[in-house]
């Protein structure tokens, strides 16, 4: 009877891919399990910047921190001017579903204003610095018309539609007194979704945020005088804020953010031809960019 030997190279081999599979086994049961909690209590941090257009990955962060079993509460960091009315939504409705099982203190940086304040609203605590924008409790709808451009090059558009009201805010044809009332009662609409979120979030008479909601800015002291916001403080008076309300006692509790995404090559490329475009642009116009505060 003949007994088979291995050889050292495949025994090192495969003892590699056994540690390469339990390692990966584990880390899926610390997270599927919550076995991390062994590690202590911490706190999830969000940060949502620049417009909101997507509300995917916001709603997945949520998620991810709601079913942790370290995690027990969560800072809210938003510096945003606001972006597109139905992610806002989504975002909003998921933080409000999340003070149901947990504490979110939302930190406001240098804007938080427009979509960046409906997200805020809901939340159990809002921090804002003094001098933070925030506010714009509003709705904008911006439409172009293109009709005198395209008859000086002699280009002609021709518009087959099943209704009068089909192609209302087609900028190939003067905006009729049609449009303008559909489109008015459209924004009117979400304009008073905007401002009952407002009221019930943070538990104001809708009388007295309607007085406030004509799309106005304020700075973050003058927030705190309409009761807009709870406190004015820093990121770090968020977290303390956020510990005291989860039971937390530690004086620096441990953070947690995000697991960030995995960049393809493609996404490498594309981010790095993106920016030096852009480090162009500035450098040959000369120009400083600000931010602008929309109200949609």
């Amino acid at each position: 009877m003949k007994i088979m030997s291995i050889k050292p190279i495949y025994a090192i081999f495969i003892a590699f891919v056994a540690i390469f599979c339990i390692s990966i086994i584990i880390s899926k049961l610390i997270i599927k399990d919550g076995i991390s909690n062994q590690f202590g209590k911490a706190i999830g941090v969000i940060e949502i910047k620049g417009m909101i257009v997507e509300s995917n990955d916001y709603i997945h962060q949520l998620h991810s921190f709601r079913d942790n079993k370290r995690v027990k509460a969560v800072v809210l960091r938003i510096d945003s001017p606001g972006g597109v009315v139905g992610p806002t939504q989504e975002i909003c409705e998921e933080v409000r579903k999340f003070v149901r099982k947990k504490p979110l203190v939302v930190s406001m940086g240098s804007v938080a204003a427009s979509g960046g304040y409906y997200i805020a609203a809901p939340s159990n605590l809002i921090f804002a610095n003094p001098g933070t924008v925030t506010g714009s409790i509003g709705v904008l709808m911006k439409l172009s018309n293109v009709q005198g451009l395209l008859g000086k090059i002699g280009l002609k558009i021709f518009v087959i539609k099943s209704g009068a009201l089909k192609d209302s805010g087609s900028p190939l044809r003067p905006m009729s007194k049609e449009d303008r009332a559909l489109f008015q009662d459209v924004i009117n609409s979400m304009h008073v979704q905007f401002v009952t979120a407002v009221s019930e979030g943070r538990r104001i008479p809708l009388q007295e945020v309607r007085k406030i909601a004509d799309g106005r800015i304020f700075s973050g002291e003058q927030a705190l005088q309409h009761k807009l916001v709870d406190r004015l403080g820093n990121f770090q008076d968020a977290v303390a804020a956020a510990a005291k309300l989860s039971g937390i006692t530690e004086e620096n509790p441990k953070l947690i953010y995000p697991a960030k995404k995995k960049s393809s090559l493609l996404d490498f490329v594309i981010q790095g031809s993106s920016a030096w475009i852009s480090d162009r642009i500035k450098s040959e116009t000369d120009m400083s960019f600000r931010y602008e505060i929309p109200s949609e």
